[in-house]
């Protein structure tokens, strides 16, 4: 199988490096200084235990990828560009006839929930991957995965989730893929709920890049805030999600971000978009998501509420992390009425 690797930025490079790396056939699919590095240098890639610039085959769109009967397409990019990237990829031809959305694989490796609604209304065969792998790309053509002595954890399941019991030829496949590549691959039987649980996780996203990174304790507190309103509502909705101890059974001490000589870990996801000033954040889809699921079902989240307004603003404005205090937005929650 070939990887066809749809957003090749913290995550998907890393997923696409070390699958090529371990002799995997993959392409990355990236954009503007991003792609021309990838192409004229390589993928530099750093891990705790691994340091290569790899010659991944790069390209900056579906036209420059002819499609085999054999690819596995896995989108990376953030949730606000799914659409945009799906329908792009959806009517490309495959050798032999037909397309992608009739064809291929799609594996969402993503945050939030939605993208695998989004997935299988226009592809016919989709995957949810809950993504537990810390990275970082602030410089084009360079990517740190800070974890380990996995350099992350994939949970992978079919969209919907199909009938207890049902066997997935493809899904044994792309983990035992994923696993010689340096990843741990569990096949939960409905990988939503873990999904749902990495959405609680991610709602301090929005925090760390508004006010930096930061253990001030009112971040803290708002970051509990956040995460309790999230967990009512979900609760509220009748969405099923796994325990924080179900989570630290599964993950361990396998994926634990380590000390890389000469690198300093910095930011997650929501803050190097803002770094690297891309205009855009994933807000909407995390928190926003917890907004709207209380909106539905009659649940305060007014933490969420400001969380996704504020992050948005910031993204749109091309601000910087660490502009706004955590006690400049907790005044601005208990300006919402009700708070």
């Amino acid at each position: 199988m070939r990887y066809v690797i749809i957003g090749a930025g913290a995550v998907g490079a890393t997923i696409g490096g070390r699958l090529f790396a371990a002799g995997h056939e993959a392409v990355l699919v990236a954009r503007g200084a991003h792609y021309e590095a990838l192409r004229e240098g390589g993928l530099r890639l750093t891990t705790p235990d691994f340091a290569a610039t790899l010659p991944v085959p790069a390209a900056d769109g579906p036209g420059a990828v002819a499609l085999r009967p054999d690819d596995v397409l896995v989108l990376a990019v953030k949730t606000q560009d799914s659409v945009a990237a799906l329908d792009a990829w959806a009517a490309c031809p495959v050798e032999g006839g037909g397309t992608a959305a009739s064809r291929l694989p799609v594996l969402c490796a993503q945050n939030g929930v939605e993208n695998e609604r989004l997935a299988l209304r226009r592809f016919r065969t989709v995957y949810g991957v809950c993504v537990w792998l810390p990275a970082t790309f602030l410089e084009p053509g360079v990517v740190v995965a800070s974890a380990g002595p996995l350099t992350g954890m994939l949970h992978v399941g079919r969209f919907p989730a199909p009938q207890p019991g049902a066997s997935d030829p493809l899904a044994d496949r792309i983990a035992a893929d994923l696993e010689g590549a340096g990843f741990g691959v569990p096949l939960p039987p409905d990988v939503m709920p873990w999904k749902y649980a990495k959405l609680l996780g991610n709602l301090g996203n929005a925090l760390q890049a508004i006010c930096g990174v930061s253990d001030d304790p009112v971040a803290q507190e708002l970051l509990g805030r956040a995460r309790e309103e999230g967990a009512r509502a979900l609760d509220a909705a009748g969405i099923a999600y796994v325990d924080a101890a179900e989570q630290q059974r599964v993950r361990g001490d396998l994926v634990t971000v380590r000390e890389i000589d000469g690198v300093r870990r910095q930011g997650g996801s929501s803050w190097q978009s803002l770094t690297r000033g891309t205009g855009s954040i994933e807000a909407d889809h995390l928190n926003g998501e917890v907004v709207l699921l209380g909106r539905a079902h009659g649940v305060r989240t007014p933490v969420n509420e400001v969380l996704q307004r504020v992050a948005g603003d910031f993204a749109r404005e091309r601000r910087r992390p660490g502009e706004l205090t955590p006690g400049q937005l907790m005044e601005l929650v208990g300006r919402l009425p009700g708070a």
